[in-house]
């Protein structure tokens, strides 16, 4: 069995303790690599919000990841809290992740997705994951701004008619 089959996507239980370790980690690395202006990661109480779908990582019953689809009420959504575990980077997580959020965007008929992430070189590895997975450049959208320290990204998932 390889890493990738081990990996189980399963709904998020925002509240237990290893997913909150898990953001709060993730929220305390993107301050550390973004201005607070340009920190644009949900924090616990925004992932609870009804119009977000939030979904974790696990291999052998531990949450090594996790990744939320905002939903834009348009047949649009956005990416959010895109996170593996520093322990576990490398091994696929990402990919089976944006793999979910593409299964689940084409099963409910979105027309398309928008994220937002850093421009700096510590973003790089998420940004060739989003371009591998058929997203593109874009100006920003929804409330977001130009801003240097991000860069915006979108695909088109479902052009037939419903």
């Amino acid at each position: 069995m390889t890493m990738d089959q081990s990996i189980q996507i399963l709904p998020g239980n925002l509240d237990c303790p290893e997913v909150a370790k898990l953001l709060q980690e993730h929220l305390a690395e993107m301050h550390s690599v973004s201005p607070p202006e340009s920190t644009h990661a949900l924090d616990l109480s925004q992932l609870k919000h009804p119009s977000v779908s939030f979904w974790t990582a696990h291999i052998e019953n531990r949450v090594v990841g996790c990744a939320a689809l905002k939903n834009f009420g348009n047949r649009n959504g956005e990416i959010k809290s895109m996170r593996t575990a520093v322990s576990h980077r490398g091994m696929g997580i990402g990919r089976k992740l944006i793999m979910h959020i593409l299964a689940t965007a084409k099963t409910q008929r979105y027309e398309r997705l928008y994220l937002e992430t850093g421009s700096m070189e510590f973003f790089q590895p998420a940004r060739k994951l989003y371009e591998e997975h058929g997203f593109v450049y874009c100006p920003p959208f929804g409330d977001y701004v130009e801003d240097p320290n991000s860069v915006f990204m979108s695909l088109e998932i479902c052009t037939e008619n419903p």
